[in-house]
């Protein structure tokens, strides 16, 4: 870890007040900033919900309706 500061003041004498008001401006823009993780899809192969459906009667067509998709 450095002993740099953050933030450095080249002009002017900030009170206490105002340089929590920029170091929360600076964390706010800093972190809205960053983009969110992108969500991988889950593979077609790997998803279970194709498995849950209500169970085929027998009957005509029941053979060709059970690999059909919903």
């Amino acid at each position: 870890m450095t002993d740099a500061p953050l933030l450095r003041v080249v002009r002017g004498n900030p009170d206490d007040a105002e340089l929590a008001a920029l170091t929360a401006v600076v964390a706010t823009v800093a972190s809205a900033s960053a983009p969110a993780p992108a969500r991988r899809r889950t593979s077609w192969w790997g998803d279970r919900s194709a498995a849950v459906h209500a169970p085929i009667a027998a009957g005509d067509g029941a053979w060709r309706a059970s690999s059909l998709p919903r």
